[in-house]
């Protein structure tokens, strides 16, 4: 998991620094955000003092319309040693009673003139992606027709020059060799590749390729939602593939079950093809048509169909 700084928040969104700034170096641990409207009112009981607080309009005006004694306790206890920062929406004056505080804690206080629930928004969706639940998995991710297909094998099986001849027929690569990849939500992975290796395809025998030089700039993505798994592995005759695609097999990954195929690899098989279709009929499947299955219906209903011929 990454770690986010108050200063990264200021360089993200432009946001002025009013007080505090011995603490900008402060660590954001969750993506949750606070409106301490209950506590300008006096219950502290339940205080998330660990999260952003963010005040706007409605909880400014309250404080300022408190006794002087009473909004200078009440300010003073937003500031705890463990809240990351104060943010001001819409421009508003900072409190001189909480800018004592929060110089005197070392919290800073930041100012943004954008609304308060856009900028609650942009926050959260921010610090969630920054925040998320992050892995690496080996093999090769690609956008196959809008689809994330995440290739996976033993090293060697050929998912690197399956990739290449994927992005020859119009594909885009978004990773090679190592995948990181984030749960953005309970049923979101996005995978993108790590800095170091961005837009590369290692190919055995031709070594490293920049995909981007050669195919162009519409042949690569930085990063893609994860929708399918493709296992690669070599034939084995003593085991028994799936024929029909009514077998569903997934693939954990970090919290996210995935749907996932397995492939065997053998010399004359396509597997570029291969897993095209099998992107396309995932892209069908999901429309509701499922050919399988409708075969299977199909056969079924001839096994219970009677033949009055033999009456």
């Amino acid at each position: 998991m990454a770690n986010v700084h108050i200063k990264d928040l200021i360089d993200e969104f432009r946001l002025e620094l009013v007080h505090g700034e011995r603490g900008i170096h402060r660590t954001i641990s969750t993506s949750d955000i606070s409106r301490p409207g209950l506590e300008m009112a006096g219950y502290f009981a339940y205080y998330p003092a660990d999260r952003l607080q963010l005040l706007g309009k409605t909880e400014l005006s309250f404080v300022n319309g408190l006794d002087e004694r009473i909004r200078r306790e009440r300010l003073r206890k937003l500031c705890r040693e463990q809240t990351p920062g104060i943010i001001i929406s819409r421009g508003w004056e900072v409190p001189p009673e909480l800018g004592e505080a929060a110089e005197e804690m070392g919290l800073p206080i930041l100012r943004s003139q954008l609304t308060t629930t856009r900028l609650s928004s942009r926050l959260t969706n921010y610090l969630e992606s920054k925040l998320a639940p992050t892995t690496a998995v080996h093999g090769v991710l690609v956008d196959i027709y809008g689809i994330g297909v995440l290739i996976t094998g033993a090293s060697g099986v050929g998912k690197s020059e399956t990739a290449l001849e994927l992005v020859k027929r119009g594909h885009r690569l978004v990773a090679d060799d190592s995948v990181e990849i984030r749960q953005e939500d309970e049923k979101t992975l996005v995978g993108s590749p790590p800095d170091l290796i961005q837009h590369l395809l290692e190919i055995r025998g031709l070594g490293i390729i920049n995909v981007m030089t050669l195919f162009g700039a519409g042949a690569i993505r930085n990063f893609k939602k994860i929708a399918l798994t493709i296992h690669l592995e070599t034939w084995n005759q003593n085991k028994t593939y799936d024929r029909l695609g009514l077998d569903e097999e997934t693939m954990k990954i970090i919290d996210c079950e995935l749907p996932r195929l397995t492939v065997p690899v053998r010399p004359g098989r396509n597997l570029a093809v291969i897993i095209e279709v099998a992107a396309m009929n995932f892209r069908l499947k999901r429309m509701g048509v499922n050919a399988a299955q409708q075969f299977s219906d199909k056969l079924n209903n001839v096994i219970d169909t009677p033949d009055y011929d033999d009456f």
